[in-house]
């Protein structure tokens, strides 16, 4: 590639991740407004991703423009770095969210969760008492179990319900309990459970309550965490083929500027 083809192609692409860049720190200033806590805590990595990637283009960009190989030798370390953190990131995704799956119960059209069945680093991420608190805080304000009998009016919608990990977890007992449904958000827990499952006994048709402590909620929520984690990953994995094609390219601008600092 020659120098002027490959010095303009890292300057414009660089010139326009600066943009993406303040796009991102922006909206983690606006993140950081929000009174959502649970939101909240995203703010941190975002900022930080936005600002890693506005000096990295800021770098890029001034290299190719000036055309100096030092600034491009830092722009091509920090890259690096960034694909060899990409690749360690994703290869731990895939280990992690290869255990787990859901169950299927006779007469539903959804399926229940264990918690033994993930991976050892969501059970000890779940079973921490402190970040449990905190997700369990998100799950209350969220409602998502206040909205399920506004969503099926009648007991017949509700059986046919196809319920998200985190519903069919978090906002009813598990079927094992053998509870009487009356209707989206209540049981009859007059009924004697026909299981020894501890969760029979935490769930509790309040709605600051519900089954948020039982282990199918977490199990709920870990195979939510493993969807978006798989997703995630899978990003990753472009974006690294992207990046990599830049990494190239910025070798030959690197390459190129510094045979013409010779040639001078």
């Amino acid at each position: 590639m020659s120098t002027g083809v490959s010095t303009f192609v890292i300057r414009w692409i660089n010139f326009l991740t600066m943009f993406v860049a303040v796009g991102v720190i922006g909206f983690g200033v606006w993140i950081s407004a929000h009174r959502d806590g649970c939101r909240k805590s995203l703010t941190l990595p975002i900022l930080g991703l936005g600002a890693l990637i506005f000096l990295i283009s800021v770098i890029g960009f001034f290299g190719a423009l000036k055309n100096n190989s030092i600034l491009l030798w830092m722009y091509l370390i920090m890259l690096c770095l960034i694909l060899l953190g990409i690749i360690l990131f994703t290869v731990l995704a895939f280990i992690i969210t290869n255990n787990g799956t859901g169950h299927n119960v006779v007469g539903l059209r959804f399926k229940e969760y264990r918690l033994q069945d993930y991976n050892t680093w969501f059970l000890k991420e779940l079973n921490n008492t402190h970040n449990w608190k905190h997700l369990q805080t998100c799950l209350v304000k969220a409602d998502d179990c206040s909205n399920l009998s506004k969503r099926f009016k009648t007991l017949k919608q509700y059986e046919l319900a196809k319920l998200t990990p985190i519903e069919a977890g978090c906002c009813r007992p598990p079927s094992v309990c053998g509870y009487p449904v009356v209707n989206a958000s209540y049981y009859d827990l007059t009924f004697h459970p026909i299981s020894s499952n501890k969760d029979c006994k935490l769930y509790k048709n309040r709605k600051p309550i519900k089954c948020y402590n039982c282990d199918s909620c977490k199990a709920g929520v870990a195979e939510y965490m493993k969807k978006e984690w798989r997703v995630v990953a899978i990003f990753n994995v472009v974006l690294f083929v992207v990046l990599t094609m830049i990494y190239f390219v910025g070798c030959c601008a690197r390459r190129n500027a510094a045979s013409s600092h010779d040639k001078s």
